[in-house]
């Protein structure tokens, strides 16, 4: 047969049978790239201040997400018949009035001569001051602040922050320098409050900020300044009292909930995606600029919502109606997994009903020189790598890994035996940063992926209910520990040897080394990197204030770098 021949009857083909045709790639058209687009540079916009959770500009982007998913045909399944789901956390930490630090029966002002840290509780302490030097104990480097501790209750311990060969970036105490360790150290010798303070003005002052991702420590810790440190290391002080308020102020989050109702039975298939972002620069922020920028977040996580928006919009028109299709925007997911937590926990439904909870995070950016979609949670179904085997998109390799455990929204649903996949087209240069903007989002990208978990949605359609069955955690123990970083963000997609970075951090070791972003890691040290766990490994053999070799692979160059952590 010729080629004309060929493409005729291709063509009539497709006429005849038109659904089938558009089965194949349901997402591909211009109607749903148009979609996408519109909600990615909506939700985008400045005019949504970086949707932190929390915020009046958080609600507002639910309120725009409510009214999509309801033009899309979803019906509410939040509270009280709404699309609504609201829950409360944390949402600052303020000083209490209560909060006070009195030296020899002197008051000293709060902000101004002391501040209480993130280490605290809300407790109060009265007793004698034990100067403990820099409250470190490294008897192997023949240092021991705790050897003349007096053998008294009611003890006050008086810490600086420095450390004792004079806060060299090559200092052998780097790995004792961390505050909440020497909190930890004191308590366990007998302190009923610290009190920190900076002799040397070469070191940093420990953030006022109290972050409620930091857990107290029972007692009062703060840090002194101005005429109390001129009072705690020049007087004679007889007494000290301390005592710390801390006022969690409740703030509400909103998830937004639609569903599509397709049979009685119950059974249903979640498809969840997390709207809120960083704000103006939230503490995950990697923005090193001195001025707060809104960080928009196109594709962490706009990207994830507008696909499961359209999602919604192509189901209600497909034949796959086998399940139930419940739609979550989650809000609290770069707090915490706040959101997720709590409906998994709240649940709109029943959730040993669930047949899988399919996830997006981060699907904006699959890239066209790699095109590698990681799906990670295939071991939380013995089905999965049955399923996926049988599901494909020209041009996009998929890379898997097994766990249900993983920094999104997933766990929370995995964690109630619940099978979970979740689809990310992995990280690049802009993450976490006010650069994460809609021009760099690749739309064609995203479209292969809606592809994609339609041929997944499809299989789970027509299989028996897949089995949930539980994951070897790869953020467990086992994971490699580590003290220090080098800075960069990891390619998760990259699969021939070595670390290939993505991205490097502004001021930190990669940075100072002038490593680049698409630079591979082939060694650290006498540690060869074959792997993103091998690098790991690696990492987890060095301290703060080591120096080593770094070899990288930069084209078809090989160079080595000294590296000071």
């Amino acid at each position: 047969m010729n080629i004309r021949n060929t493409f005729f009857v291709l063509f009539i083909f497709i006429l005849a049978n038109p659904l089938q045709a558009q089965v194949l790639s349901p997402f591909s058209g211009s109607k749903t790239k148009k979609c996408l687009q519109s909600d990615i540079r909506e939700l985008s916009s400045d005019a949504y201040e970086g949707r932190e959770t929390g915020t009046t500009a958080e609600k507002k982007a639910a309120f725009y997400i409510a009214s999509r998913f309801s033009k899309v045909g979803l019906k509410p399944k939040g509270d009280d018949g709404s699309f609504y789901q609201d829950f409360s956390f944390t949402g600052s930490i303020s000083t209490g009035s209560s909060t006070s630090l009195t030296i020899n029966r002197k008051q000293f002002k709060t902000g101004e001569d002391f501040y209480p840290l993130a280490y605290s509780a809300t407790a109060k302490a009265e007793g004698n001051l034990f100067r403990a030097g820099y409250g470190i104990e490294a008897k192997s480097l023949g240092h021991n602040d705790y050897e003349n501790v007096p053998d008294r209750d009611n003890l006050i311990f008086l810490i600086d922050i420095g450390v004792p060969d004079g806060d060299s970036p090559h200092s052998k105490f780097a790995e004792y320098a961390d505050l909440g360790t020497r909190v930890e150290k004191a308590i366990n010798h007998g302190a009923v409050a610290v009190i920190f303070i900076r002799t040397n003005k070469e070191n940093e002052e420990p953030p006022a900020k109290i972050s409620s991702k930091i857990n107290p420590m029972g007692i009062p810790v703060i840090f002194a300044n101005g005429s109390a440190l001129k009072t705690l290391v020049d007087g004679d002080v007889s007494s000290v009292a301390v005592e710390v308020e801390l006022v969690r102020n409740e703030t509400t989050g909103r998830n937004v909930i639609g569903y599509m109702e397709n049979n009685k039975s119950g059974e249903t298939i979640i498809f969840g995606a997390h709207y809120d972002h960083l704000g103006f620069g939230d503490e995950g922020s990697l923005h090193r600029g001195h001025e707060k920028e809104i960080h928009n977040g196109a594709d962490d996580n706009a990207s994830g919502v507008a696909g499961i928006i359209e999602l919604a919009r192509m189901l209600k028109k497909l034949k796959l109606k086998k399940y139930n299709y419940l739609f979550i925007a989650f809000s609290g997911e770069e707090k915490g997994l706040f959101g997720s937590a709590y409906n998994a926990r709240n649940p709109n439904i029943d959730l040993s009903k669930v047949v899988a909870m399919i996830n997006y995070d981060m699907i904006g950016r699959l890239e066209n020189a790699d095109k590698a979609l990681g799906v990670n949670g295939v071991g939380t179904s013995p089905q999965w790598k049955e399923i996926l085997a049988k599901c494909s998109i020209k041009g996009m390799r998929v890379k898997t890994s097994e766990s249900g455990i993983g920094p999104s929204d997933h766990t929370s649903y995995y964690l109630k035996d619940i099978p979970v996949l979740h689809m990310f087209s992995g990280t690049h240069s802009d993450y976490h940063k006010p650069s994460d903007d809609e021009d760099k989002i690749n739309y064609e990208g995203i479209q292969d992926i809606l592809n994609y978990t339609y041929q997944v949605t499809e299989q789970l359609n027509s299989s028996p209910r897949i089995a949930f069955s539980k994951t070897k955690n790869e953020d467990s123990e086992e994971t490699p520990r580590f003290k220090v970083t080098l800075g960069v963000v990891p390619d998760y997609m990259f699969e021939e040897e070595g670390m290939r970075i993505d991205g490097v951090t502004e001021g930190k070791p990669a940075s100072k080394a002038n490593m680049l972003a698409g630079d591979i890691v082939i060694q650290m040290g006498e540690y060869v990197v074959r792997d993103m766990m091998s690098y790991m490994k690696a990492l987890s053999h060095f301290k703060k204030g080591d120096t080593t070799k770094v070899k990288v692979k930069r084209g078809d160059k090989e160079l080595e770098m000294d590296v000071t952590f």
